[in-house]
């Protein structure tokens, strides 16, 4: 059998050792240390804003806490963006609180501010204003931030942007993760740069950095013994992980890079095959790491559908995946409100993720080919 290929495998660059052995030496193998506070200075100065970044455990984690700093508490109501990992939208549970799902738009596949505004306006007149918005950068690609962040401000909302697919994207010049009151990135296997695990909290303030870093410590208060006033949690990053952190940084940029020319590389394949549409920036205020390239086909068009070209893929042992099924179409969100149409929907129904690792070979690259053409054009 082939050798796999994987949609988006983890890509060292070769000096995270050195952090992590450094690490080992000085016996910082606790969650606090250089590396962590060296992790966190590195991406306060690749976001390029005026931003303080804390290291947690995961996305995920940062994402809750963001939601406890924004107050949702039990029974309250947070809007998410329905085309997204449950990662988005399990932290909201873990609140007690509900999530009101929002369509995706055509351009960015990202929440609709059309059904955003419908859906604030529709649970204002059912007496539950929403306590927060979550919206997300779907494989790396901007939402529409001016439309939604104007909606937020309209109905002064707090927006918490999920931008754990989206390090090294920018709207506008200005990078994802810095515009809503918090950010959220993930450091996981499969992500653009990992540290096998893990994720950060970007904050505008030293405040809401202290208070998130202070609750992932086990809120434990300042005192000679064991003492807690509020409910703490474990989601602080190991300085071992945060050292594998700071060896990736030094290759972010070219990762990002790898990525856009993959993204290219199926442009280019797909040129000339009708019905076939590759993801990409709707105008120049979007510059997406395209973490993942990902395509919808018209099965009116190509007579094919995307289960069929993702089987075809994997009896060569190529990786590929359909796009994230909609939150309000899983089970256990299935009680939730929906605001919108079919965008995500259809969606889901015909896009197919394509191998998009910054570590693909030349040789790899002939493999795909090789399968898109005979499967659309033999």
């Amino acid at each position: 059998m082939q050798n796999k290929i994987w949609l988006s495998s983890p890509h060292m660059g070769g000096n995270e050792q050195k952090y992590v052995n450094e690490a080992f030496a000085e016996n910082w193998v606790a969650p606090l240390g250089p590396n962590v506070d060296g992790f966190e200075k590195d991406l306060e100065t690749f976001l390029n804003a005026d931003v303080k970044v804390g290291a947690l455990s995961s996305g995920t984690a940062a994402l809750h806490l963001a939601l406890i700093q924004c107050a949702v508490v039990y029974g309250d109501e947070v809007i998410c963006q329905s085309m997204t990992f449950s990662a988005s939208a399990n932290p909201i549970a873990y609140c007690g609180a509900t999530p009101i799902f929002i369509d995706s738009e055509k351009e960015t596949w990202n929440m609709c501010p059309v059904a955003l505004e419908e859906a604030i306006q529709d649970r204002i007149s059912n007496g539950k204003k929403p306590k927060a918005i979550i919206v997300v950068h779907l494989y790396g690609m901007p939402a529409k931030m001016d439309e939604i962040l104007k909606i937020a401000g309209k109905y002064e909302i707090p927006v918490i942007e999920d931008a754990a697919e989206a390090l090294g994207s920018t709207y506008k010049g200005k990078a994802c993760g810095t515009f809503g009151r918090f950010g959220i990135l993930s450091f996981n296997g499969n992500k653009i740069i990992t540290t096998s695990g893990g994720g950060a909290l970007v904050c505008h303030n030293q405040e809401d950095k202290d208070k998130a870093v202070f609750l992932s410590t086990q809120a434990r208060d300042n005192a000679p013994h064991y003492q807690h006033s509020h409910i703490g949690y474990n989601y602080r990053m190991s300085n071992i992980v945060a050292g594998i952190g700071r060896g990736q940084m030094e290759v972010l940029n070219d990762r990002v890079e790898a990525r856009r020319k993959m993204h290219d590389f199926y442009v280019e394949l797909f040129k000339d095959i009708d019905g076939v549409e590759v993801f990409s920036e709707p105008t120049d205020d979007y510059y997406s790491n395209h973490w993942l390239s990902a395509i919808v086909i018209d099965k009116n068009i190509t007579g094919k559908n995307r289960e069929d070209l993702r089987l075809a893929f994997l009896e060569d042992n190529i990786e590929s995946r359909p796009l994230w099924k909609p939150m309000h179409l899983q089970p256990v969100f299935s009680e939730a409100p929906y605001y919108g149409t079919n965008v995500a929907e259809k969606l889901f129904d015909d896009g197919l993720c394509l191998p998009s690792g910054s570590n693909l070979s030349d040789d790899d690259r002939l493999r795909i080919e090789k399968i898109i053409k005979e499967f659309f054009i033999s």
